[in-house]
C-alpha cells in the first residue's frame, strides 16, 4: 500500500511539472491563431483586404510579430517540457536541473544530427515528409512534446541521485551540483543514439498506415481522425498528416485547368476559383472534422473539469481552463486544454481521441466542406465556412453537430472524473475538503497580515525547526496555496511550533505534511530557500 502510495505520489508530481509550460500556451495559442489566419495570402487575396493587411501595412506588421512570437513557442514546446519536467521532478537545487535538461536536450538532438549525417539521411527524399524539423538551429527527427518529457523525466532521475555527490578530491570541484550536467551529456549521447534507430520505425509504420487511410473510404477518413489524435502527445502527428494535405496521398485534382496536389492545396485553390459551386469533401475531409470538437467539444470538456474542482478552487481552476478553451475555440489550438487532462487521466484522452476521429467521417458524410489555415477555430470557420455560405461548404452543420458534441464532452468527461475520481485541475489530494466561514476568512487574513509582518529570516528558522531541521526534510516544495513537506522523521515534527508561523491550517499523512499558507505561500517558499542557501553557505565557509 505505502508503495502504491509512493508511485502515486510521483504521478502526481509529473502531472503537476506539465503545468508550468501548458500555463503559457493559452496565449502562445492566441498569438499564433491571431497571426497565422490573417496574415494568409490567399485569405488577404480572396477578401480583397490588401489595404488593410498587405504586407506594407501597419496591421500586417503587427500580426506577423504576433505569429511568430507565437509560433517560437509553439516550436520549442520539446524544450519547454523538458526543462518544465525537469524543474517538477527534482528535489532540490531546481535551478541545476533546468540547465541540465537543456544540455540533455541539445546533445540528445546534436548525436542525432550526426548520425543522419553519417548515415547520408540529412538529404531530400531520404526521411517521411515531416519527419525531420530543425530544433534550436539543429536539424533532427522531430520527437515533439514526447521527446521533450523523456528529456526532463531522465534528467531529474540524474539530478535526484547525483546533485550532492562527493567526488575524490582531485577532482572534488566537479562534484555536487556541478556533476549533473556533466552526467547528463554523456548519458544522453547514448539516449540520443537509440532515438536515432527506435524513431525511424516507428516513422515508417505511421507512413504505411497513411497509405492504407488513402484507399480506404469512410473507413479510412476515421482512421485518419484517430490516428491523428492519437499521435498528438507524442509529437508524431506532423508527421502523419503533413503528407495529406500537402502531397499526392491527400488526393489530386484539376482546378482552372492546373493539377493540384495535397488536400489542403487542393481547397485553396478552388477558393481562388470563382467557378467552384461546392468544395471538393475528398479534400476537406482531412480537417472539417476538427471544427465539431475544437470549437465545442472540448469547451465542453473544460466545462466539465470546472464542475468538478473543488468549490474552493473553481476561481482558480477558472483561469487556467477559461483561457485554455478560448484558445481551441478561437484558433483550433487544443494543446493547453488537452494537456491539463492528458498526463492526470488518460482515459479522459482516449475518449477525446474516439469522440475526434468520429467526427471527420462524419462531416465528409454530411458533405460539409470548410478549409482551414493551419488548425480549425472560429476564425477560419469564419473566413472559410460562414463568408464562403452555405451552399458552397455546409457550414450549417457545424453548430448542429458542435452541440451535441458540447453535450457529449460535458457529460462523458463529467462522469468520468467522478467515476473514477481523476485529479483533473481542482481535484487533486491535496486540497482542503471544508468551505471557509467568514470567521475563518477573518482569522486567516489577520494571519496573513502578520505573517507578512514579521521578519522574513525568523519565520523561515521557525518553520525549519518545526520540521525537524533542515536534515530531517527529504522534500519541500509548494502548491497553489500550501507548503509540502515529506520527512525523514515524523517523530521530530513540531506541529504546535509551525502554527506559530501563519499557517491557516495543517495536514499531516505519514510522513507528509502540509502546511496551508494561502496565496502568499510562494513567498513563504522563497523565503525558505533563501534561509537554506544561507545555511548551506555557513557550512561551507566553516568546512
Amino acid at each position: 500500500m505505502k508503495k502504491n502510495s509512493k508511485v502515486f505520489g510521483v504521478l502526481q508530481r509529473v502531472g503537476k511539472s506539465f503545468m508550468l509550460p501548458i500555463a503559457l500556451l493559452p496565449v502562445a495559442g492566441l498569438f499564433l491563431g491571431l497571426g497565422s489566419s490573417f496574415t494568409n495570402q490567399t485569405t488577404i487575396e480572396h477578401y480583397h483586404l490588401a489595404g488593410i493587411l498587405g504586407e506594407s501595412t501597419i496591421l500586417y506588421n503587427i500580426l506577423i510579430i504576433l505569429k511568430d512570437c507565437g509560433s517560437v513557442i509553439f516550436e520549442n514546446l520539446p524544450l519547454l517540457f523538458a526543462v518544465g519536467v525537469a524543474i517538477g521532478m527534482a528535489k532540490k537545487e531546481k535551478a541545476v536541473a533546468a540547465l541540465s535538461s537543456i544540455v540533455g536536450f541539445l546533445v540528445m538532438h546534436s548525436t542525432v544530427h550526426a548520425l543522419l549525417d553519417i548515415t547520408g539521411k540529412l538529404a531530400d527524399g531520404i526521411m517521411p515528409q515531416g519527419a525531420l524539423k530543425e530544433t534550436l538551429g539543429i536539424m533532427s527527427m522531430d520527437v515533439g512534446v514526447f521527446g521533450g518529457i523523456i528529456v526532463g523525466l531522465i534528467v531529474s532521475v540524474l539530478h535526484n541521485r547525483f546533485y550532492d555527490i562527493k567526488l575524490p578530491k582531485v577532482i572534488a570541484f566537479f562534484g555536487g551540483t556541478r556533476f549533473v550536467p556533466i552526467i547528463t551529456a554523456v548519458t544522453f549521447i547514448g539516449v540520443g543514439v537509440l532515438m536515432f534507430f527506435i524513431w525511424q520505425y516507428v516513422q515508417n509504420g505511421i507512413m504505411s498506415l497513411a497509405e492504407l487511410i488513402n484507399s480506404s473510404g469512410y473507413f479510412g477518413t476515421l482512421l485518419f481522425g484517430l490516428i491523428k489524435r492519437s499521435l498528438i502527445p507524442f509529437g508524431l502527428h506532423h508527421v502523419f498528416y503533413t503528407p495529406f494535405w500537402q502531397t499526392s496521398l491527400g488526393g489530386t485534382m484539376e482546378v482552372a485547368g492546373q493539377m493540384v496536389s495535397g488536400a489542403q492545396n487542393i481547397f485553396f485553390a478552388q477558393l481562388a476559383d470563382p467557378s467552384v459551386t461546392h468544395f471538393s469533401v475528398e479534400a476537406t475531409k482531412y480537417f472539417t472534422g476538427e471544427y465539431v470538437f475544437m470549437m465545442f467539444g472540448l469547451s465542453g470538456a473544460a466545462l466539465a473539469m470546472y464542475t468538478c474542482a473543488n468549490p474552493e478552487k473553481k476561481k482558480i481552476i477558472a483561469g487556467l481552463l477559461i483561457p485554455a478553451a478560448l484558445t481551441s475555440f478561437l484558433t483550433g489550438i487544443t494543446e493547453p486544454i488537452e494537456f491539463t487532462f492528458l498526463f492526470v487521466a488518460p482515459l479522459l484522452y482516449v475518449v477525446q481521441v474516439v469522440l475526434a476521429g468520429i467526427s471527420y467521417p462524419l462531416m465528409q458524410f454530411l458533405n460539409c466542406t470548410i478549409g482551414c489555415t493551419f488548425s480549425c477555430g472560429f476564425i477560419d470557420f469564419t473566413l472559410f465556412g460562414l463568408l464562403q455560405g452555405n451552399e458552397k461548404t455546409g457550414w450549417i452543420w457545424v453548430p448542429i453537430i458542435g452541440v451535441i458534441y458540447f453535450a457529449l464532452y460535458f457529460i462523458i468527461f463529467r462522469f468520468l472524473i467522478l467515476k473514477f475520481n481523476f485529479k483533473t485541475p481542482g481535484r487533486e489530494d491535496d486540497e482542503e475538503t471544508k468551505l471557509f466561514t467568514k470567521e475563518d476568512y477573518m482569522k486567516k487574513k489577520k494571519k496573513d497580515k502578520d505573517a507578512d509582518s514579521s521578519d522574513n529570516y525568523t519565520n523561515s528558522k521557525i518553520i525549519i525547526e518545526a520540521l525537524g531541521g533542515n536534515d530531517n526534510i527529504a522534500d519541500l516544495d509548494a502548491c497553489a496555496t500550501r507548503l509540502r513537506i515529506t520527512l525523514k522523521d515524523p517523530s521530530l515534527f513540531n506541529e504546535s511550533l509551525l502554527k506559530k508561523t501563519g499557517t491557516v491550517g495543517i495536514i499531516v499523512k505519514g510522513d507528509g505534511v502540509q502546511a496551508v499558507y494561502g496565496p502568499q505561500v510562494n513567498v513563504v517558499k522563497s523565503n525558505l530557500d533563501d534561509y537554506l542557501s544561507t545555511i548551506e553557505d555557513e557550512k561551507e565557509e566553516k568546512n
